[in-house]
């Protein structure tokens, strides 16, 4: 008796899957996250010579991502992401459904403790803030995106998605106001006056009034339509560099919420502005298991001669 062999998908197929894959997410965030780790599993693959979407070929890529030095829960993410791609590929009858019962069967990788992350004391945020050159259009706008990061805490997607619209007055002070965030949350972020005022000195030297706020700028200082997630990573990495830092986009959320915590904001006021669903997320973020700032070794009173 014959048995039908359904053949390996080809690229074409895995990018027409990949789309499948992240219009069936609701949030705006998740759909850049599962689409980048996507795009990064078929990069590997197809170096690897388009091995077959089995087990084998999974944990391989597991173990190439451990190599990279990601962190447990962003290797988790990535696998989450891979194992969606299979299932819809089984859906779509590209590959067979017992290849994802395999696929299945490769594990996570466990997480042990709590990684700290990485944040700015207010001297070096201060520092960061200044280190774009505001003579020319691309250093304006560089700073008004890392004032917003830092005085708001908002996600770089958010950044790349805001609009005129968005920035509102509400009880005398400005705010983005009704931001779809991580889940398709909605919440407003107040914002700090020196905030507005790098936007408003970005967008009055760019003579843009509305659409989107931060936009693509090319050698010749000519403005785009709009920005990608991927470009504000870029620029936070390449002031971070210059500042003699490293860090990425992220880190600014953290330090935000570091900084207002520090600055007496409330714990819940936090959560509300970053837009958590629980608020030990929020305590994740500030490390509130753990006390840097007073810890068990400070009482500790031996000394060095």
């Amino acid at each position: 008796m014959e048995t039908d062999i359904i053949p390996t998908p080809t690229r074409a197929q895995l990018d027409r899957i990949v789309s499948l894959v992240t219009d069936g997410l609701d949030s705006p965030n998740s759909k850049v996250m599962y689409k980048k780790a996507l795009d990064d599993f078929l990069s590997w693959y197809q170096d690897q010579g388009n091995p077959g979407l089995i087990k084998a070929t999974i944990q391989a890529y597991k173990v190439h991502l451990q190599g990279l030095d990601y962190a447990p829960a962003t290797i988790n993410q990535k696998l989450t992401a891979v194992r969606r791609l299979v299932a819809e590929a089984v859906d779509n009858q590209l590959i067979d459904p017992l290849v994802l019962v395999g696929v299945q069967r490769v594990k996570g990788v466990k997480i042990s403790g709590e990684r700290l992350g990485n944040w700015l004391t207010l001297k070096e945020a201060q520092k960061l803030l200044e280190t774009p050159d505001i003579t020319s259009l691309k250093g304006l706008r560089d700073r008004a995106v890392l004032a917003v990061m830092l005085g708001g805490g908002l996600r770089r997607s958010e950044v790349a998605g805001l609009h005129f619209s968005h920035i509102q007055q509400r009880d005398g002070r400005w705010v983005v106001s009704d931001l779809t965030g991580k889940g398709g949350r909605v919440r407003s972020v107040p914002i700090p006056a020196w905030a507005k005022q790098a936007i408003d000195e970005w967008t009055t030297s760019a003579n843009i009034s509305d659409g989107s706020i931060f936009r693509s700028v090319n050698k010749g200082e000519r403005v785009g339509n709009s920005i990608t997630s991927q470009a504000i990573q870029d620029l936070v990495k390449e002031h971070a560099k210059q500042a003699g830092f490293t860090l990425s986009a992220h880190d600014l959320r953290r330090t935000f919420a570091h900084l207002a915590r520090k600055g007496g904001a409330e714990l819940e006021q936090i959560q509300l502005t970053l837009g958590h669903a629980s608020i030990k997320t929020t305590e994740r973020y500030l490390g509130m298991k753990q006390n840097i700032s007073c810890a068990p070794c400070d009482v500790i009173r031996l000394h060095l001669e």
